[in-house]
């Protein structure tokens, strides 16, 4: 009883001063309310597992993921070399780059607008389970197959959004270029190209997260003795927990990393948008 009087009286301390802070504006105070309760849920998290004495092997403390962290940082920078350097950012990349340019065949032909979009449609349908054993078999063992994987699961989403994106620009902008005799690939570099960066960012920014999930999963299915998927199931295998949490940590602050860095770029790339503009 002690204990949940102690965690209430956590929570409605840190409820109270968020409220304050979030009547004043500014990043500061916006920097302020996130951190605030992030770290009210780290505290009220360990509090739970020492009054409530909640096995390791089930829920580690946040203290033991932090001491898991610490001392295993050469075997997690390994494994986020392997899995988000090589296998997610190099498919995120190939799979971006592709479908630009597919998109950009698809709006040169109405053929392909009507053959291709239903293929990547059901290309996108796939589950990954099914797929990556395939790939890896395919492409052996090492990070490659994981780039492939990603390849094929940032593909239509990126597709679909730069399609709309080359087909947004209204019949009005296209009779003027028509009248400055700007033929298509000028057109498409002055007017559609730039349209286009809106959806293409909305595209990139969701495949962001999609991208490190694809590797993670895909490792789960075949890799050398590294990579986050490969250490999150053997440490499951062995009981360790906190290394487990201390991977999921490692992944989602490079998730959110990846998300920030894309979205600083769309900013500097499409300030004239007004979605941009405050």
């Amino acid at each position: 009883m002690t204990g949940a009087l102690s965690m209430a009286a956590v929570w409605v301390a840190a409820f109270w001063l968020n409220i304050r802070l979030a009547r004043r504006e500014g990043p500061l105070y916006a920097f302020l309310v996130a951190a605030i309760f992030g770290a009210t849920v780290l505290v009220l998290w360990e509090m739970a597992v020492r009054l409530y004495q909640i096995p390791n092997v089930i829920l580690p403390a946040p203290s033991a993921i932090w001491q898991a962290f610490l001392g295993n940082l050469p075997l997690l920078w390994g494994d986020f070399v392997q899995t988000i350097l090589k296998g997610a950012l190099s498919g995120w990349v190939l799979g971006a780059l592709a479908a630009i340019a597919t998109a950009i065949a698809i709006d040169r032909s109405p053929f392909l607008q009507r053959g291709l979009l239903p293929i990547g449609n059901f290309v996108a349908a796939l589950p990954i389970v099914g797929i990556a054993p395939i790939l890896v078999m395919w492409f052996g063992f090492d990070w490659q197959s994981k780039a492939a994987v990603v390849v094929v699961m940032v593909f239509f989403p990126i597709l679909v959004n730069m399609v709309a994106g080359l087909a947004a620009t209204d019949a009005l902008q296209r009779d003027q270029m028509a009248t400055w005799n700007a033929g298509y690939w000028q057109s498409l570099w002055k007017l559609r190209l730039p349209a286009a960066m809106p959806f293409l960012f909305n595209g990139l920014k969701i495949t962001t997260t999609l991208a490190l999930i694809g590797a993670i999963v895909a490792e789960f299915f075949g890799s050398p003795t590294r990579g986050m998927g490969f250490r999150i199931s053997t440490s499951v295998g062995q009981l360790n927990m906190a290394l487990v949490w201390a991977e999921i940590a490692v992944a989602a602050v490079s998730g959110t990393a990846f998300y920030g860095i894309v979205a600083w770029i769309e900013k500097k790339v499409t300030f004239w948008h007004p979605s941009q503009r405050q």
